[in-house]
């Protein structure tokens, strides 16, 4: 049966046909969906983990036992998961184990653009690139019979515009796979001894990856009658390359994206006039071409930087091609802001008449550091608020001027975030004992990639009620005496809280507490207006960047269509002009 499908929910297609039963991933985009659509099949047990590692981790442990597992994440959360990855690669499998891994050229939703084919090439693990639906659930299953075959886990990669464009796949029958688990220290316990004994394998393994590489179904030449032009191309570039020039070029599409085919590669090189490489982000293929020996034009024609399409494909290679319409009005730029009644708002604000230095991290609240608030110092990686804040105030009291030591400053962490890997930090706050001040803003959800579940939550991914961490009760179990909990719309209990806090000579926590404002079962107050007559046009209730309040004809106005009614403006204004 023919379907429309969504890349990322044909991998999760392509893992209910393969027989997975078994499914542990971190949410993170433009990977969260196959893990969403996956749990729709009461054949697969689903969870989310509280970061990569542990998915990752929990993944090979059910490929251990004998079930074929599945562990799903963003290019940045395969950083995460890299301990784990490099040493399983050693250990190999026994039931078919495979990672998605979805990259973000162009960083749509991401703090960087790093390709994930690196990982593959440093772990020494095949990886395969699909670049359509069609292929991401073709791919899938081939992933596991690779897996299997080889002794191996696969890295199947998605990105952005594969994961998150539809095209049509074909559905077939579910086929079930479980292998009996036998005891193997040598093969699956990492002390050095066996680690030594192992490594070889592991070469060898590489190599027969490489041989059958060149016979690969998913490595395919498309050849054209005009051979003065080959391009080597993979993912969604084949696409803008297809686009573009149709059959009119000599194409070689790589399906898998390591090993790389050597005899393949150079055949189609000796038969086509000029090789160019279409590859996006880092030139992994340009560089394997390069080491064969061969001529061939790459990143210093296209760029190294940011996300392909198919205008640029066309005018790197002197293809004219049909311009798309236009509007004759300039679109304003809509940058990302946080939503009407988002209780970090409110947090945010407080910190900026703090004037406070915030060491920020991965989520929603990133948003705090856009005008008009503009109140986030570093963003860097998940958890790395809570470590920062230690080295920043250690690093004061060791060499800081008498001006820098009066500066507050504050570490800024989700409450998904916190258990991704703020815990460590925080722990390493407890232990090495400086004065910092961690808030964790609760938002009782894992709100940038969708309203996912979390350990701080008390559901499951299906919803259902599972295991809740008292985010309070833990801190002070990691030696924290000051813990505070306040509500963010309460402007005048988070000053009170941060000037405690602040002035406390002691490591210390706060937690914002309040719902996010786009969950369903959260109830509003009814939204607020403006009485004309009594605005001055001070533009105070501006300050706080709500989207539901604008400026028309020189006073405040307030959509109700977006208010939510949570009255942090109303304690802004000082003429008391919002209403409600």
């Amino acid at each position: 049966m023919k379907e429309l499908m969504l890349g990322n929910k044909a991998v999760a297609r392509g893992l209910y046909e393969a027989g997975v039963c078994f499914v542990s991933s971190y949410p993170g985009t433009p990977s969260t969906e196959i893990t969403e659509e996956a749990v729709k099949y009461d054949e697969i047990y689903c969870e989310w983990a509280p970061n990569e590692k542990v998915a990752l981790e929990a993944a090979f442990g059910a490929s251990l036992a004998g079930l074929r597992s599945f562990s799903g994440m963003k290019h940045v959360g395969l950083n995460v998961a890299a301990d784990p990855l490099y040493t399983m690669s050693y250990t190999g499998v026994n039931a078919g184990l495979v990672i998605g891994v979805a990259d973000d050229a162009g960083m749509h939703s991401s703090q960087n653009e790093q390709d994930s084919r690196r990982h593959a090439i440093g772990a020494k693990v095949p990886m395969l690139e699909p670049s359509d639906s069609a292929e991401a659930l073709e791919f899938a299953k081939l992933a596991y019979e690779l897996s299997e075959e080889y002794d191996t886990p696969v890295l199947l990669k998605m990105c952005t515009r594969v994961a998150h464009s539809q095209s049509v796949v074909e559905r077939s029958d579910r086929s079930e796979h479980k292998k009996e688990y036998k005891k193997d220290p040598g093969k699956y316990s990492m002390s050095p001894a066996n680690a030594i004994r192992r490594h070889p394998i592991i070469e060898e393994r590489m190599r027969k990856l490489a041989q059958y590489a060149e016979t690969a179904p998913v490595n395919r030449v498309e050849y054209s009658d005009d051979t003065s032009l080959g391009i080597i191309t993979s993912s969604t570039s084949y696409q803008y390359v297809k686009e573009v020039f149709g059959d009119s070029v000599c194409v070689l599409k790589l399906g898998m994206a390591y090993p790389l085919p050597e005899n393949l590669i150079k055949t189609f090189a000796s038969k086509v006039d000029r090789l160019v490489v279409v590859e996006e982000l880092e030139p992994i293929i340009e560089d394997f071409c390069k080491g064969l020996g061969l001529e061939v034009s790459g990143k210093d024609i296209f760029p190294i930087c940011g996300e392909f399409s198919q205008g640029l494909v066309a005018q790197t290679l002197g293809k004219e091609v049909a311009e798309g319409p236009s509007l004759e009005v300039e679109i304003p730029g809509r940058p990302p802001i946080m939503c009407a009644g988002c209780p970090h708002r409110g947090l945010f604000f407080s910190l900026k008449k703090k004037d406070c230095t915030v060491i920020g991290d991965i989520g929603c609240y990133t948003l705090g550091g856009a005008p008009p608030l503009g109140m986030m110092d570093m963003t860097l990686c998940m958890g790395a608020s809570v470590s920062a804040i230690h080295g920043f105030n250690r690093a004061r009291e060791l060499k800081g001027t008498e001006e820098e030591k009066k500066k507050n400053v504050v570490a800024v962490i989700g409450d998904s975030t916190f258990m991704h890997s703020g815990m460590t930090g925080l722990a390493n706050i407890a232990y090495n004992m400086t004065d910092s001040t961690v808030i964790i803003l609760d938002n009782s959800i894992t709100g940038m990639t969708g309203h996912q579940q979390n350990p701080t939550t008390g559901y499951n991914i299906k919803g259902d009620p599972a295991g809740k961490i008292d985010l309070e009760a833990l801190c002070r179990a990691m030696g924290f005496n000051r813990v505070t909990v306040v509500d963010p719309y309460d402007l005048a209990a988070v000053e009170k809280a941060l000037d405690a806090e602040l002035s406390a000579k002691e490591p210390s926590v706060i937690i914002s507490r309040r719902p996010c404002a786009l969950l369903k079962y959260v109830k509003h107050d009814p939204p607020l207006s403006v009485s004309a007559d009594k605005c001055k046009s001070c533009k105070s209730c501006m300050k706080i960047g709500c989207p539901a309040i604008s400026m028309k004809e020189g006073k405040a106005v307030i959509d109700r269509t977006q208010c939510t009614g949570c009255k942090v403006c109303k304690q802004l204004c000082p003429f008391d002009a919002i209403e409600g």
